[in-house]
């Protein structure tokens, strides 16, 4: 096969198509990116409720993992859902396997409607992983829960921008400006909408 560069989404599927791998391969499309997927979990929902998740098994997600990595020319890799500690462990070992040095992980734990995403018990393996990535993407409930810090305003973001270290903590929910801390610096992001 020819090898075209990619980028690998290793998420669930949202099948409202607002979120997961759906969103995924819209954005790499979008960028002229081939994309390719690792399912880590199917949900029933829509755009005000999660009414049922459906779990893959570790060891199938892995087996996905193996088959893009053996065949696509895959230059970076982003997490979405990972759901608990196991599976979190399984992708962990596959980004050391396959030396992935692009690794941009969206700590997903809790949907837009409030529903969880991630196991309790899931959020130090899921701190393990971030340590191995380039950047994460937390929206402001993530970020408390991984800063162990209440955010209120734009101040309680940089610090906890500081504390998750190399992030893009997202305002969305709280006043519709991001803050990348990257390499020792804080910058502020207006949205554009």
């Amino acid at each position: 096969m020819t090898k075209f560069i990619s980028a690998l989404t290793v998420a669930g599927s949202d099948s409202g198509g607002g979120a997961g791998i759906q969103q995924d391969l819209k954005v790499f499309s979008a960028f002229r990116v081939h994309g390719a997927s690792v399912i880590t979990a199917l949900t029933a929902q829509n755009t005000r409720r999660v009414d049922s998740i459906h779990t893959m098994p570790a060891e199938f997600i892995c087996r996905q993992f193996d088959s893009v990595m053996c065949d696509l020319d895959v230059r970076a890799v982003k997490t979405g859902m990972l759901a608990n500690a196991e599976i979190i462990w399984g992708v962990r070992d596959k980004i050391s396997e396959y030396g992935v040095e692009n690794l941009v992980v969206d700590p997903v734990m809790v949907a837009t409607s409030g529903d969880r995403l991630l196991d309790e018990e899931a959020i130090d393996e899921l701190k393990e992983l971030l340590k191995v990535s380039k950047l994460s993407t937390p929206n402001i409930a993530e970020a408390e829960i991984l800063s162990g810090r209440k955010i209120n305003d734009m101040g309680d973001m940089r610090k906890a921008a500081e504390i998750i270290g190399d992030c893009v903590v997202k305002g969305g929910h709280l006043n519709a400006t991001d803050v990348l801390y990257w390499g020792g610096r804080l910058y502020e992001v207006p949205s554009r909408v």
